[in-house]
């Protein structure tokens, strides 16, 4: 699994374009490769402890993070 100092520089940076944005792709090879460390289900339970939801495209060269609707209010 990544490295927790990287992996939450990193969650710091999605929570940040998310506040403003309704998206962020990651396409940036060293984030990629913090990402690409975690396995499906760990990402996807980093997005859901986040209130986030993820995607990944183009075979694996961006990943994409939205704003989870379900999650607001809880």
């Amino acid at each position: 699994m990544a490295g927790a100092e990287n992996l939450s520089a990193l969650a710091s940076k999605i929570s940040a374009v998310l506040a403003v944005k309704s998206e962020i792709f990651i396409t940036h090879p060293a984030e990629l490769m913090i990402l690409r460390s975690l396995t499906d289900s760990d990402l996807r339970n980093f997005a859901v402890e986040h209130g986030w939801r993820t995607v990944r495209r183009l075979g694996g060269r961006q990943i994409e993070f939205y704003n989870d609707a379900s999650t607001r209010g809880l």
